[in-house]
């Protein structure tokens, strides 16, 4: 991953006015946290770390591991441009340690990263790319969000019928400036809806982009008095927030060069086999299940070149392969954890030689009910994801077992108690 090194993010606060630095990570279910330094102490922090009260952030309370330190990753220093120029805020994504040095072995940003090496091991990178939505809604005279959309505008409408146009360009902005690389934006379908398309970049910074995207995202919006929601099913009846994400699997050595077709379809077998043990960490919440059949979201474990309302869609441009997408996630995600247990499922297809079913390119509507009957279908609540997940012998394997465990207790807790 491409970056600052140690000495080079020290020289660049010394030379740049910077007055503040955000030491940023997600607790377990993805929620951006932060705690803001000043300059003198980013040396320690890149020693010894910045302590906090890991009790008070889901998933990492533990009675062994009770202090908990944050290392700032000099390759992650980007500057916050919607904040002052003058004395300037900059911020690093960190790694979680506990007061012995070594890695906190619940800190999804690790689990991508070892993952990652995995991969590395086998031959391969993964590249991602995102497709996210998200509503745009207003808000009352105390500034608190309401359930009326900021517009009533429809797919790829333009002002004035879209609102979200002036808001869309500004994020876009503060993204380009932060180093990310928006490829398109538009109005969706929804009313308030919007969609913002990346480039492809390797899966650990897919992952932080993907969190520097929600945090722009909220607060240009809130800045021009709006609410931004990455909610799965905002509004009843209308298209859900969905979150897109293309793969490419790339040459470890070559990093330009596409792996071997064979290798792909495995990994896209392994995914699909295993898609309904990972579906939890996919679509975290009780609202995401409400968005599957509906809309084009995927509702049945099956793959396409051609239809767009598949699992797994595998576009084919001048009559080549350019990856696959996984159209079930929603934006509720945690990336590192999510992405990890994507790539884990394809690994294994990887590794076994798994074969990839036929495509299923005939339209739904023209499917009988009981042509469907063939197909196996997502999860359709949360509680049948946690069924699938806690009787799954993919996630008791010991590389994924504890923190799997660890996600599994949390949402349990935070949904059913």
């Amino acid at each position: 991953m491409a970056g600052y090194t140690r000495e080079e993010a020290l020289e660049y606060v010394r030379e740049n006015d910077v007055k503040f630095i955000r030491l940023a990570f997600c607790d377990i279910f993805g929620r951006h946290k932060n705690v803001s330094i000043l300059p003198d102490e980013l040396e320690r922090a890149f020693d010894i770390g910045i302590g906090f009260d890991s009790f008070r952030i889901q998933g990492f309370e533990d009675p062994i591991y009770q202090d908990l330190f944050l290392i700032p990753d000099p390759a992650t220093l980007s500057t916050l441009p919607w904040r002052p120029q003058q004395g300037g805020v900059i911020r690093f994504y960190c790694d979680v340690i506990t007061s012995d040095g070594v890695p906190f072995p619940y800190d999804a940003r690790k689990f991508l990263r070892d993952t990652i090496k995995e991969c590395k091991k086998l031959g391969f990178s993964v590249r991602v790319a995102l497709r996210s939505e998200f509503y745009l809604f207003k808000t009352d005279e105390d500034g608190n969000p309401t359930n009326i959309p900021w517009d009533n505008g429809g797919y790829y409408d333009i002002a004035p019928l879209d609102r979200g146009e002036n808001i869309r360009r500004e994020i876009c902005l503060n993204l380009e400036e932060m180093g990310l690389h928006p490829e398109t934006s538009h109005h969706e379908a929804g009313p308030g809806q919007n969609e913002i398309d990346f480039k492809g970049a390797d899966a650990l910074r897919s992952a932080e982009n993907f969190i520097t995207y929600k945090n722009v995202v909220t607060s240009i919006a809130a800045r021009n008095g709006v609410y931004a929601s990455f909610a799965p099913k905002p509004l009843e009846g209308k298209s859900g927030n969905g979150l897109h994400l293309k793969i490419d699997l790339l040459e470890a050595e070559r990093p330009m060069e596409e792996v071997h077709p064979e290798v792909v379809d495995s990994f896209m077998a392994g995914v699909l086999n295993r898609m309904r043990d990972i579906t939890i960490f996919l679509n975290t919440t009780k609202e995401s299940y409400l968005r599957f059949g509906e809309n084009e979201a995927p509702k049945y474990i099956t793959w396409s070149t051609q239809n767009r309302s598949r699992l797994l869609r595998v576009p084919i441009i001048r009559g080549k392969k350019e990856g696959f997408i996984l159209r079930s996630p929603d934006s509720e995600i945690n990336p590192y954890l999510a992405y990890a247990m994507v790539i884990q499922a394809g690994i294994e297809g990887v590794k076994h030689k798994e074969e990839l079913p036929k495509p299923q390119e005939k339209s739904s509507r023209l499917f009988k009910d009981e042509d469907f009957s063939e197909f196996q279908k997502l999860p359709t609540s949360l509680t049948e994801a946690m069924e699938w997940a806690k009787n799954s012998t993919f996630l008791k394997d010991t590389a994924r077992m504890d923190i799997a465990t660890r996600f599994l207790d949390e949402i349990e807790r935070r949904e059913f108690s």
